[in-house]
């Protein structure tokens, strides 16, 4: 379900957004946002390293709680929007502590709910008791303690480290193999299949705002909002600014396409070594 408009202007007749009425409406937590430092794509030295960058509107980071170590329970006081990721925020307060945090909200969770944190703890007990562990979403938990079939997202990649991956919106994925020691196996969004130690964290089911991909800006303007320049074709430059550019009519001079610096960008490969953890790569 998308929100459209009237055109009763030409940005507003391909606009197509996702509904924000049940999101926050004020201000975040000031105390949990750091100040954003625009660059414009410059490096130290003042020349352009990232191209199409610059502009936009003024934005404040927000802290998002990757780790999820402080155990107990926590309530989910409201879902706000974060300019800086694609997914929803929730605003969690601890039952004991009273501390405030953001996670990434997963998709379903509401105002009210109330969401677990078992990393700090161990499944079992120093008497050899197994503890119960409720798998609802939200909650978030080593891999060895979550059902085969389970659906994940924000998963570490070690121990004691943060939430490395599926974290932006509508992403997620599924654990098929897991055990007490050694590795997990993890069927990420993408179709590949990586290993994952069993003592790395992740949180039960999918990311929120799984419409994103759908959205439509509607108008140049509302890139040029979000701090993106605009993307020239290499073919409408001249010869001495691309090595698409110049000749007559729109060619390309019988060449193969490659970046203004002449690398080739279809068909080559790019990964230095093969990385001993992907089980199944991803479909090309």
């Amino acid at each position: 379900q998308f929100k459209t408009y009237k055109p009763s202007t030409p940005g507003k007749r391909w606009l197509k957004r996702v509904p924000r009425d049940h999101l926050y409406k004020g201000k975040a937590v000031r105390r949990l946002t750091v100040e954003k430092r625009s660059t414009g794509g410059r490096n130290n030295t003042g020349r352009i390293t990232i191209r199409h960058h610059g502009g936009g509107h003024k934005r404040r980071i927000r802290i998002i709680d990757w780790n999820r170590m402080e155990s107990g329970s926590q309530e989910v006081m409201r879902l706000e929007h974060d300019p800086g990721r694609s997914a929803w925020i929730a605003l969690l307060k601890h039952k004991q502590t009273g501390s405030l945090s953001y996670i990434v909200a997963p998709h379903g969770v509401k105002p009210g709910d109330v969401v677990t944190s078992y990393r700090a703890s161990d499944s079992k007990t120093t008497d050899g008791i197994t503890r119960i562990v409720s798998v609802d979403v939200g909650n978030c938990m080593p891999l060895k303690m979550i059902p085969v079939g389970t659906i994940v997202h924000n998963i570490g990649l070690k121990r004691s480290g943060p939430a490395i991956i599926a974290r932006s919106a509508g992403t997620y994925a599924q654990l098929i193999q897991t055990g007490e020691t050694g590795y997990a196996q993890l069927r990420l969004s993408s179709g590949e299949v990586r290993l994952i130690p069993v003592d790395a964290c992740a949180t039960i089911g999918a990311v929120s705002n799984p419409d994103h991909q759908h959205e439509m800006l509607g108008k140049a303007g509302r890139s040029r909002w979000m701090g993106i320049r605009p993307t020239v074709r290499g073919v409408a430059m001249n010869t001495c600014d691309h090595p698409h550019g110049g000749g007559r009519g729109k060619s390309k001079g019988n060449k193969d396409p490659r970046s203004p610096w002449g690398v080739l960008s279809k068909g080559g490969k790019t990964r230095k070594s093969v990385n001993q953890f992907v089980v199944k790569p991803r479909p090309r």
